[in-house]
């Protein structure tokens, strides 16, 4: 998606957004990190306001669900909860209930990703268990930690979502070498380490001095790119082998040839 200034159309091109997929056959769908509205953490200033749940955009992802009798993953919404605000993915059920709440763990703070202004760090992850798949949910920044993505695969996982919101800004030479390569690269590590699927889900569209990259893509659980999506806006299905999953562990071991007892520096 590339979002509009406007609430209500970025709500309504992503319930199409919902429609389109599931008339494509999607059991499951994915929309980007906050989808509703513009990128407003590019700057420390925002006066975008935060929603409660239940509010405008959870009640129209519920209905997207409900409608289509889909499971959704909701991207994110800006949160009001009590005294805190959140960035938060909800996902529902082919009824609409909703079945998991994620408050984004990691937040960024650098020049053009003001998040910590915005957001309260969540403290815990959730895994939705589904007719179709057990999945995790993870947000945009939570992309680049291994720990993440390791939490969610021993909590049951067969496929991580990562609803996104990511680009190149003008005026920013990244020195370090290519965002973009590293992003998916990384992403793609934690599919193989994990034995997970990774789908990957980020806008698209100028925003100020931000170009959103899209990118988005599906990878399977040793590594290999299923889809990947250019920069323009679409919806994409693909089909998945989640037994691979199981016969990636059986053969190589990952998860039961692990030291816990070593890792104490993780956490230390």
């Amino acid at each position: 998606m590339a979002m509009s200034e406007s609430i209500a159309h970025n709500l309504a091109a992503a319930s199409k957004g919902v429609d389109d997929a599931a008339e494509k056959g999607a059991d499951i769908v994915c929309l980007p990190e906050l989808f509703a509205w513009q990128y407003f953490p590019v700057t420390r200033n925002s006066r975008q306001v935060p929603q409660r749940i239940p509010g405008e955009a959870s009640k129209a992802l519920s209905l997207a669900a409900r409608k289509n009798k889909v499971v959704l993953v909701g991207g994110s919404i800006y949160e009001k909860a009590g005294a805190h605000d959140y960035n938060t993915c909800l996902t529902f059920d082919r009824e609409g209930r909703t079945i998991a709440k994620y408050r984004k763990v990691h937040i960024p703070q650098d020049d053009h990703y003001f998040e910590q202004d915005y957001f309260r760090a969540g403290s815990a992850y959730s895994v939705a268990k589904t007719p179709k798949a057990t999945f995790g949910t993870l947000i945009c920044f939570d992309q680049w930690y291994p720990e993440a993505a390791r939490a969610n695969r021993l909590m049951g996982a067969e496929i991580l979502f990562y609803p996104t919101a990511i680009g190149w800004v003008k005026g920013i030479d990244p020195v370090e070498g290519d965002w973009k390569k590293a992003w998916e690269a990384v992403q793609v590590g934690h599919a193989i380490a994990n034995s997970v699927v990774v789908c990957a889900v980020n806008r698209v569209g100028r925003e100020g001095d931000t170009t959103f990259w899209g990118g988005s893509f599906v990878c399977d659980q040793f590594g290999k790119i299923l889809l990947r999506a250019g920069d323009e806006e679409g919806v994409f299905t693909v089909d998945c082998d989640l037994e691979l999953q199981e016969a990636i562990e059986d053969g190589w071991g990952f998860l039961r040839n692990r030291k816990k007892s070593t890792y104490s520096a993780i956490t230390r």
